[in-house]
Parts: structure tokens; sequence; C-alpha cells
């Protein structure tokens, strides 16, 4: 067991949620970490192709400019945000997180990054998942010394955090290109296995570290993006390596949260079908007011699938009925339809429980 597990469970502070949203002042703090999908731009301070730093991205912000954001407009972190009443907590490395906005909270996601270090490599400089759980610390130094230590730990122990890794582990390592070097070391069931158990260090140092609620995510349907489709798809066919990885990965990944809350004797880590949120709109889009859940709304190429969403790009006219913004990510309705089964799902959708009840569980213990 890792040493992490061994330590008793802390007592968590909580605050009272109210289901209307509330001042940001009596919110609880929000952690996010992880890659493209919940990167609110921290890339924009880095040297790196992995940006959505430019127009048209963002076009349906509220502002409506690019923050950094893979979205058209708000993405999962934005949206959990407004659940919880609380403004979007700020990338890490943004200058304005000081003084009262760390009380908030802080998103450490970098795109392009995985599970494993050598995931993204073509992206050159991006927060490896190692280097956001070292910000996390830096961060929780910062903390003490606005608020006090006791204060400090009781916001973390209290926060609700959310970690959302995987995908690249497939799409841009193992498959990334033929023979790639991973694909060579493993057959496709054992670097599943493989990766899951370094995804369970990284889990476990997230608890050493005083993470209490954690939502981690599993992925989506991989083989049914644009991006996928334009390179594998003969008549519009989700690609059937992509969907047999997500099938080994996902349950896999319940099993192991599992595992983890056994040890700790809690239920910290909650995880997230995300490919049956994603998967229900794509295979029944007109249920959710969709009518084009194969080609991206931004792009290029069969599917708008190929390359980068630019200025130059394809863009349609009306987002609210495109499932893609860009190759790999979803519009923010689609993001919406996503953090609803968050918040409400059944536990077909969210294991052991929902966000609504954790938050309802949370404040009953106050």
């Amino acid at each position: 067991m890792d040493a992490a597990l061994v330590v008793p469970l802390l007592a968590c502070s909580l605050v009272a949620l109210a289901a209307a949203p509330a001042p940001a002042s009596a919110a609880r703090a929000f952690f996010v970490f992880g890659d493209s999908l919940v990167d609110n731009g921290n890339n924009n301070y880095l040297l790196t192709t992995a940006r959505a730093d430019a127009p048209p991205y963002g076009i349906d912000f509220p502002t409506h400019r690019a923050t950094g954001r893979f979205s058209n407009g708000l993405n999962i972190p934005d949206i959990i945000s407004e659940h919880l009443g609380a403004e979007p907590a700020l990338p890490y490395l943004s200058p304005e997180l000081r003084g009262e906005k760390l009380l908030v909270g802080a998103n450490f996601a970098s795109a392009g990054v995985g599970i494993l270090n050598d995931t993204g490599v073509q992206f050159v400089n991006i927060i490896r998942i190692g280097d956001q759980l070292q910000y996390f610390r830096e961060y929780q130094r910062k903390l003490r010394a606005l608020i006090g230590e006791e204060q400090a730990k009781q916001l973390v122990n209290g926060a609700l955090v959310l970690i959302t890794l995987g995908g690249n582990d497939f799409v841009n390592n193992y498959y990334l290109v033929p023979m790639s070097v991973r694909s060579r070391q493993f057959a496709l069931p054992d670097y599943v296995r493989f990766i899951i158990s370094e995804y369970r260090k990284i889990l476990a140092r997230l608890y050493e570290l005083g993470a209490r609620r954690v939502i981690v995510t599993g992925t989506g349907p991989l083989g049914c993006v644009p991006a996928e489709l334009a390179l594998h798809s003969r008549g519009g066919e989700c690609a059937a390596e992509l969907t047999r990885a997500v099938e080994l990965y996902n349950p896999q990944l319940v099993d192991m949260a599992r595992g983890l809350n056994r040890d700790v004797g809690a239920d910290v880590f909650v995880t997230a079908n995300t490919f049956r949120m994603n998967f229900d709109y794509i295979s029944n889009p007109h249920n959710y007011g969709f009518t084009n859940v194969q080609v991206a709304c931004c792009g290029q190429g069969p599917y708008n699938g190929i390359g980068l969403c630019t200025a130059a790009s394809n863009v349609c006219e009306d987002r609210e009925t495109f499932a893609f913004w860009d190759a790999f990510h979803p519009t923010e309705k689609a993001n919406r339809i996503v953090v609803a089964q968050f918040m409400h799902g059944s536990i077909d959708y969210m294991h052991p429980m929902n966000l609504s009840t954790v938050l309802a569980v949370d404040d009953e213990r106050l």
C-alpha cells in the first residue's frame, strides 16, 4: 500500500452550499488537474504548440475572446464552478492568482499532458502531471502565508478536486504514430494496466496533499471524435482500436478508485463515466438538440478533423447544434450536458454518488 494511504482520513470541515448560486466567498475551493479538456489558460504562459489563445476559440465566451480554453465558450470546470456558486478558479500560472483569489482555488491543468511523462512530448513545454502536483504544494505554501496553517489545511481538505487524464495517453502516445514506442513496448491490455497503476500513484499523491473529494473522469469515446473519424473512419463509424482501448481503460479506472477508497476508508474518489455521458448524445443527437455529432464546428478536411482550429478554418454558425467544437474537444453545450450528469446522474454515471449528493452529504457533516 502507498505510504500516503495509511494516513488516517482527516475530518473535513466543509462549507455549506445552497442550491442557488452563492457568493464566491461562501463557496468551497475548487482545484483542477489534467489536460486540455479542463485547462483554462495555463498553456498561454508556456512556449508550446498546445494553445487555444487565438480566435475563433472563445467565440461564445462571455468576453468573446480566446482565453486558452479549448472550447467555443465555457469548459467543464467553468460550469462546475457555476454549480458551486463560485467564480472560475484562475490558471495557476496567471499573475492574477494572488491574495483573496487564492481562496477560490486554482486550475493546474495543461493541454497535452497525460498520466505518463512521455505523453505529449511533441508539444514540448507543458505542465506534466508531476509538475501540476508540485505546483499544488507551492500553492498551499502561498495559502498558508495568506490565512495561516490551520485555515489553509481546512480549505484544502474541504475543497472539491477535478482530475481529467488518460485520453492523451492513447491519442498522443500509444496511437500517435504507427508502431509507437509504447505500442512496441506493451500490448494494449498491458499498456492499460500500466497506465492505471501509474494513475493510482497520482491519485494517492493527491490524497497525501490533502484532497478529500476528488472527481476522477473516465475517458470519453475517443474513437468517435472528428480527428479520429478523419483518420480511421470510412462511413462515420467510430475508430475500432481506440474504442477498444477505452473499453479496457474505463472499468479498470473505476476498480482502481474503489480500491483507493477502501484503503482510506472513505469515498474520497468519485468516478465519472464520461464515456457514457458523451456517447448518450453521440448515439441519440436529436434528443439533445444536436444536428451534427461527427463534424467539428471549427476545422478543415474530412469531418473538420484535420489540423488545428484557426482563424482560417471553417466555423459553423450555430454552435448549439454541434457536439464537437474542434477535432478533439466538445462545444460548451456538450460540456453542459456532461456536467448535468456530474450533478444529477445515476450511479451508472457517477460512482459511488453524484456531485449533488456529495455536496449534500458534506453539508450534513457541519
